[in-house]
C-alpha cells in the first residue's frame, strides 16, 4: 500500500518522513500508506515552482486555457477513480461524491479553462492629456495553498485552478489524512500538459510542513481553507514576509424561517443543509432561527426526517449519511452535544453514536438552545442542527447576525420584501433565499469576519491571483514637461 506522498517538479516523490496511514473512517481499515513530507521537501517544491513560474506566466492565455481544458476532460474520464478515492479517504456517501464533489470539481476546472482567456480591465486610453495609460494583469507568482479534509478534491480545485488560470505556479499541501485525490489531480494535470513544477504537492503535517509552507520566504501568496484558529496562524506566518493571503475559514450559518415560509420546503431544506457531508461543511445550516408560530411544527418535522436518514456504508448508494472524519472528531462533536442540556438545550433526536466500527454519529436536533450556549455559538462541524425561535423580523435578523462568523446564511419566506431585506442585512458572503447549500462555478464563495476574506470560484477568485500594473507612456515627445516646474526651475 506504500505510495508517493508528494508530487514535485512533474513527478511522484517518496519522501523520508515518518510513515502515515490513510484510514477509511467508515470501518477503520487502512486505505494507503506513505511517508510524510518534511520541510526540506517544501523547499524543493517551492524552488521547482519558482523555476517554472516564468514559462507558465509567460504563456498566452490561450495556451494555459488549452491545458486546463484537457485537465477537465481527463478528470471527467477519471471520475470513477476520483470517486473511489474520495469515498475511501473521507467516508462521504458515494452519492455525494458521484453527484456533487467530482462533477462539481470537473465543472470548476472547465470554468477556469475559459476564465483564463477573459481578463477584464480599463481600456487603454488617455486619462491625462499627455499620456496613454494601460492596465496589465500579471500573475502574483508562486502560490502556497493549504487545503482541508472535508472536500479534498473540490478544495484543491478551488485553490489551484484560478491560480493556474492566472499564470501562477502552485505548491499545495492537502490534509495528511486525505491526500489521495489531490495527488491524482497533480498527475492528471501533468498528463494534460502542465509543465513540470507548475503544480507541486507536499503531503505532511500542518505543524511542520504546513508551517514551513505558509511562512516560506520565497512564495508570493498564501491561501488556506480550514478552521478560523488555524487560518489566523497561517496569516501570521505569511505576514512575516508581507505575503498576500486569501482565507476561507469556519462558519455558523443562520437558517431563518419567517412565518410565511413554505414549512415543508424549510424542513426539507434544513435537513439537507444540516446533514450534507455529515455536517462537515462550513456553510452547513447550523442555526435554525424559526418564527414562533412555525417553531413546534418545524422541530417536529425536522426530527421526523432526521430519524429516517440512513446512516451506514458510504459505498452503498442507499446511504444518506456517512461517518465523521475520525474517532477524535466524533468525540469532539459528541462532547459538545452532551454539554448542550447543561445550557438549556433539549436534544429532540440523535445525540448518540451507533454501535459498531467507524466514526458514525446520528443526526442530532437540539431545540430551545440559549443564545449564549456553546452549541449555538461555536462550530460543531457535525450532523447537528440547533434551533431557536424569534418574535419579529428585527429579532430574526439580529439573531442571524449575532455571530463572529459570516460565511453563509439563508432566509425562507414568500414575501419579496422580507427576502430583499434578508439578502441586504444578513452579514454573510452568500445569502440563499428559499434554499441552502447550492453553489455554482460562475458565482463566488467566501466570507466576512471570522470566516475569512477573498473569494473562491468565479471570475472574482481569478482576481485574487493577479497583480494589477499601471503602465503610463508619454505621448508628447517633449523633454521639458510642464509638471517639472513643481520640482525644479532652470536658472
Amino acid at each position: 500500500m506504500g505510495m508517493a506522498s508528494s508530487w514535485i517538479d512533474g513527478a511522484p516523490v517518496t519522501t523520508a518522513g515518518a510513515t502515515h496511514t490513510v484510514i477509511n473512517p467508515a470501518d477503520g481499515n487502512a486505505v494507503a500508506e506513505y511517508a510524510l513530507a518534511q520541510p526540506a521537501d517544501v523547499d524543493r517544491a517551492v524552488a521547482s515552482a519558482r523555476a517554472a513560474l516564468p514559462g507558465w506566466a509567460g504563456a498566452t492565455p490561450a495556451e494555459r486555457s488549452a491545458v486546463l481544458a484537457k485537465l477537465a476532460r481527463l478528470a471527467d474520464e477519471a471520475t470513477s477513480d476520483l470517486v473511489a478515492e474520495e469515498v475511501s479517504q473521507t467516508g462521504k456517501p458515494v452519492r455525494l461524491a458521484t453527484e456533487f464533489d467530482v462533477p462539481g470539481s470537473v465543472d470548476n476546472i472547465d470554468f477556469f479553462a475559459g476564465a483564463a482567456r477573459h481578463l477584464e480591465g480599463k481600456a487603454s486610453a488617455e486619462y491625462s492629456p499627455d499620456h496613454t495609460s494601460a492596465i496589465r494583469r500579471e500573475a502574483v507568482g508562486v502560490v502556497a495553498t493549504i487545503t482541508p479534509w472535508n472536500y479534498p478534491l473540490q478544495m484543491a480545485v478551488w485553490k489551484v485552478l484560478p491560480a493556474l488560470a492566472a499564470g501562477c505556479s502552485v505548491v499545495i499541501k492537502p490534509a495528511e489524512i486525505t491526500p489521495l485525490t489531490t495527488l491524482t489531480l497533480a498527475r492528471l494535470a501533468s498528463e494534460a500538459g502542465l509543465p513540470p513544477g507548475v503544480l507541486n504537492v507536499v503531503t505532511g503535517s500542518g505543524a511542520d510542513v504546513g508551517s514551513a509552507l505558509a511562512g516560506h520566504a520565497d512564495v508570493d501568496m498564501v491561501t488556506f481553507t480550514g478552521s478560523t484558529p488555524v487560518g489566523r496562524r497561517v496569516m501570521a506566518a505569511a505576514a512575516v514576509h508581507g505575503h498576500r493571503t486569501q482565507l476561507e475559514l469556519g462558519g455558523k450559518a443562520p437558517f431563518v424561517v419567517f412565518d410565511d415560509a413554505d414549512l415543508d420546503a424549510a424542513i426539507q431544506g434544513a435537513v439537507a443543509g444540516a446533514l450534507i457531508n455529515t455536517g462537515q461543511d462550513c456553510t452547513a445550516a447550523t442555526r435554525a432561527i424559526v418564527a414562533q408560530p412555525l417553531y413546534d411544527d418545524f422541530v417536529a418535522g425536522v426530527a421526523e426526517l432526521f430519524d429516517k436518514v440512513v446512516v451506514g456504508d458510504p459505498q452503498d448508494p442507499d446511504t444518506d449519511l456517512g461517518p465523521l472524519i475520525t474517532q477524535a472528531h466524533r468525540s469532539k462533536v459528541a462532547g459538545m452535544v452532551s454539554r448542550a442540556p447543561q445550557e438549556g438545550g433539549r436534544i429532540v433526536c440523535g445525540g448518540v453514536a451507533p454501535e459498531g466500527p467507524g466514526s458514525f454519529y446520528r443526526p442530532t436536533l437540539i431545540a430551545d438552545v440559549a443564545e449564549s450556549s456553546e452549541v449555538w455559538r461555536d462550530e460543531i462541524f457535525g450532523p447537528v442542527l440547533t434551533v431557536r425561535s424569534f418574535t419579529d423580523d428585527d429579532d430574526a435578523i439580529r439573531q442571524a447576525n449575532d455571530t463572529k462568523f459570516g460565511l453563509a446564511g439563508s432566509a425562507w419566506t414568500r414575501d419579496v420584501y422580507r427576502a430583499q431585506r434578508a439578502s441586504r442585512e444578513i452579514h454573510a458572503g452568500c445569502v440563499w433565499i428559499n434554499d441552502h447549500i447550492p453553489i455554482i462555478s460562475e458565482m463566488p464563495h467566501g466570507g466576512f469576519g471570522a470566516s475569512g476574506f477573498g473569494k473562491d470560484m468565479s471570475q472574482y477568485s481569478l482576481e485574487e491571483y493577479l497583480s494589477i500594473k499601471h503602465v503610463m507612456s508619454d505621448i508628447t515627445g517633449v523633454a521639458e514637461k510642464d509638471w517639472h516646474r513643481t520640482v525644479f526651475t532652470k536658472r
